[in-house]
């Protein structure tokens, strides 16, 4: 099963409210959300031997490049909100 049918639902939802790219963008933001949740919480349990106090290098790089990636999408929604007005 593809995106487009796991989240037909919030697609049609936000597409509706903010047009097709705005609600498509809107939707991966918040699936990425969701992802780095589950990977935060997995950094827990699997900490750095270096320094426990955070997570372990490959779940560092990971994170780190979700949240990079959020903030490129939260950055085309800005500029698609500005091109708008």
């Amino acid at each position: 099963m593809n995106v487009f049918d796991e989240k037909r639902a919030e697609l049609e939802q936000h597409e509706f409210m903010m047009g097709l790219e705005r609600g498509r963008l809107a939707v991966a933001l918040d699936m990425l959300t969701d992802a780095l949740i589950l990977v935060g919480q997995h950094g827990v349990y699997c900490t750095s031997s270096r320094n426990p106090s955070k997570p372990a290098l490959d779940l560092q790089a990971v994170l780190s490049g979700m949240e990079g990636a959020k903030a490129l999408i939260q950055s085309v929604m800005e500029g698609l909100k500005k091109s708008e007005k």
